[in-house]
């Protein structure tokens, strides 16, 4: 019996995939936002919502919806707080309540988080999902593209002051097409603003643009790909697949990239 390779790819059979990652909401997300979409690259935007009214230098609610058309608005709590030293039933209340205001503002669900300050637990991280919340970041650098085994801690490959540069240039030569590969960056937008470094990113954004290898996603399109890859349903002798998600999963068999698109059961 001939067996055949089945791999996994993100959309259009690509191998290699850019998100962004940006907290706290300030004014300076509308340069980055407007960098991002000059570039064609896609950001989440993990936002408190309890304190957005009171600070002027933030994001006002009814600036959400258009702002962050194309990108993904997240929690980030509703007042940042060190939540692991909070009660759990705080914790609830922090993520609930900001979702609740982030959701009015900008009209979908809000699955998503970044943990405030770096701070959570295992306790904390078992309750997310009770709570709507299927991925939450947390604070660090890995310089490396692996993809996550833990969505609910979630480490980037480098904040955009950390080997910026030198991981783009990394991962625009990855070329072995069987691993499946993840740049993630974080930070802050005020940042760039704070320390003068706004080249950093439009440089950045200029060189990892616009490429046909690279699949640019928010955190949650990530997400939401890699369960409707993963519940792909195959017949025992693997000519079949059954797709039972809402969107197209990309497989590339022996070398032939093939489309399993929503609800279709196909021969592949």
């Amino acid at each position: 019996m001939k067996l055949r390779q089945i791999f996994t790819c993100f959309p259009g059979g690509k191998h290699k995939v850019l998100t962004m990652s940006y907290d706290d909401g300030k004014l300076a997300d509308r340069r980055l936002v407007e960098i991002f979409n000059k570039n064609g690259l896609k950001g989440t935007f993990h936002l408190n919502a309890g304190l957005m009214e009171k600070d002027k230098e933030r994001i006002q609610l009814s600036e959400v919806k258009e702002l962050y058309k194309g990108h993904e608005v997240s929690s980030h709590t509703f007042t940042h707080p060190t939540i692991e030293r909070c009660p759990l039933s705080e914790v609830v209340k922090q993520v609930m309540y900001d979702r609740e205001l982030l959701e009015q503002a900008c009209g979908y669900p809000v699955r998503g988080m970044s943990y405030p300050n770096g701070s959570y637990s295992e306790d904390i991280k078992k309750l997310l999902p009770a709570c709507g919340i299927e991925y939450s970041r947390i604070v660090g650098n890995t310089d490396n593209f692996a993809m996550p085994t833990d969505y609910l801690e979630w480490t980037s490959t480098c904040h955009h002051s950390h080997n910026l540069m030198e991981n783009a240039e990394r991962f625009a030569n990855l070329h072995k097409s069987q691993y499946l590969y993840m740049m993630y960056v974080w930070g802050h937008s005020y940042e760039f603003d704070r320390d003068n470094i706004w080249d950093l990113i439009e440089g950045f954004a200029e060189y990892i643009g616009g490429r046909d290898d690279i699949w640019y996603a928010t955190n949650i399109e990530i997400v939401d790909y890699m369960n409707a890859a993963k519940n792909l349903r195959f017949s025992a002798d693997g000519k079949m697949v059954y797709n039972p998600s809402a969107i197209s999963v990309w497989l590339r068999i022996d070398m032939d990239f093939v489309e399993i698109k929503p609800g279709e059961t196909r021969e592949i």
